[in-house]
């Protein structure tokens, strides 16, 4: 079965919503094309985040991260997208999406965005990332 990228984003039941844990992914695998330049893009994606009643399907969140590969996007924007569309689809406690893209022009950019659920406290035993 060929893999091919997908803008749809798949979810599985939180095995564990009467806690708070944290899920870490990372991936070094992001590209897009640079808007002004046409020119590719490189960047670790690292999430963090505390489910609610839903988390995100590995294997699908590598298909969407890959359907960037030939979008041209500003590093802030897409940043910006990506956590509204898991926020959007699994609306987590709290979520955190650092994007470490690679030098271009001697210039390195984070860009570091964050969720948190309307009233969502962390418990004592939870460290935020």
């Amino acid at each position: 079965m060929a893999r091919k990228p997908s803008e749809q984003l798949e979810t599985f039941p939180n095995p564990a919503p009467e806690r708070d844990y944290t899920i870490h992914i990372s991936t070094h695998e992001f590209t897009c094309l640079c808007p002004k330049t046409g020119q590719p893009d490189f960047a670790t994606l690292e999430f963090d985040y505390i489910p609610d009643d839903l988390c995100i399907e590995l294997k699908a969140l590598k298909n969407y991260i890959w359907s960037y590969r030939e979008k041209r996007c500003f590093h802030e924007d897409v940043t910006n997208k990506i956590l509204q569309d898991m926020v959007s689809v699994i609306s987590p406690r709290f979520m955190r999406l650092t994007a470490k893209f690679n030098v271009r022009g001697g210039l390195y950019t984070t860009v570091v965005v964050e969720h948190k659920m309307d009233g969502w406290q962390p418990t004592e035993a939870v460290t935020l990332p």
